[in-house]
């Protein structure tokens, strides 16, 4: 007797707010992203009376976000894109269109807007004069809680899935545009559908489950690590940039290990394979590591560094006076 193994992604679920208008709940996702990371972080220097002039605070967060979105969109092309397309015209990067239609911004890399929001921090601080540590505290604090939306967003326009699974919380992603199927030629195809309870009778091409990786993200790099670091982390805060480095460091850590269970970039597959290689990305090994996996990993090791260099400093500034 065959166990219904999987969900189904929701029906009622459109990437559209209203059918046949532009506007796009993904959108909607970043501004309420956007929103929520700006109070979060008002809150913080309201209730620490950081001395910090209103509007100075609100252009603080208008900049990290310019630099965001064009550190992202700029990393996204260069590095992800693998039809050199962005490459041989990189005047086109920040151009909506494409082959005569209105294609948006798509492709938009996590790792590409911190360095874009660590830069645009940089050239704000040093224009106001203001503290780059002290802000930076602020905003990592705040962050998670808003990147939560910014995933629910890829989880409605069902994209950034993950690889396929026989788990219960495997999700057929019915929507456009729709994962790659496999031809029910391949006898492991076939023996996937029976295992889970797949009725493939009537297919010619099967849309197996896969791991709902953009809501794993949700939790653990969302609400999970702003839980850890609003609630916890701070009280422990003892220096500038302590903040920083924490979010740096658990940020790289939760990225690392959920992208096993994401389907690894098309074109990339995996820079570091040393395991058993699936040519349909089922997991397979510990030791094969995806282009986002390099990336989480260096922060990581950057939020150590920076850990370790933000405290010897302080202890040099308190051991001078």
């Amino acid at each position: 007797m065959s166990v219904f193994l999987y969900i189904n992604y929701p029906s009622w679920i459109t990437p559209e707010i209203i059918p046949g208008f532009f506007m796009r709940w993904y959108a909607v996702m970043y501004l309420v992203a956007l929103g929520i990371t700006y109070v979060l972080f008002m809150k913080q220097l309201k209730d620490d009376k950081y001395e910090i002039k209103k509007e100075v605070a609100s252009d603080y967060i208008f900049y990290i976000m310019i630099g965001l979105i064009i550190g992202a969109r700029i990393f996204s092309t260069l590095v992800y894109e693998t039809d050199d397309y962005y490459r041989n015209s990189p005047w086109l990067i920040f151009w909506p269109f494409r082959d005569g239609s209105f294609v948006g911004f798509q492709g938009m890399s996590y790792h590409g807007g911190v360095i874009g929001g660590v830069v645009a921090a940089l050239i704000f601080s040093k224009i106001k004069k203001v503290s780059f540590l002290d802000l930076a505290d602020y905003l990592c604090t705040a962050l998670p809680l808003g990147f939560t939306f910014g995933r629910l967003g890829n989880f409605i326009n069902g994209e950034l899935y993950g690889r396929i699974t026989k788990s219960p919380l495997g999700m057929v992603f019915n929507t456009t545009p729709i994962s790659h199927r496999f031809h029910i030629s391949n006898k492991w195809v076939v023996d996937f559908a029976n295992d889970i309870g797949m009725d493939i009778s009537t297919m010619t091409l099967v849309n197996l489950p896969r791991h709902p990786s953009q809501l794993y993200e949700a939790f653990f790099e969302g609400i999970f690590l702003w839980f850890i670091l609003w609630f916890v982390v701070r009280r422990f805060k003892s220096f500038k940039g302590f903040m920083l480095s924490m979010y740096l460091t658990l940020f790289g850590l939760f990225r690392f290990c959920v992208e096993y269970f994401r389907q690894p970039d098309d074109g990339l597959d995996f820079p570091i394979q040393l395991g058993p290689h699936s040519f349909n990305y089922e997991f397979k090994s510990l030791l094969n590591i995806t282009t986002g996996q390099i990336f989480s990993f260096m922060m990581f090791i950057a939020g150590i560094l920076l850990f370790i260099a933000f405290k010897l400093y302080s202890k040099k500034v308190t051991n001078s006076k």
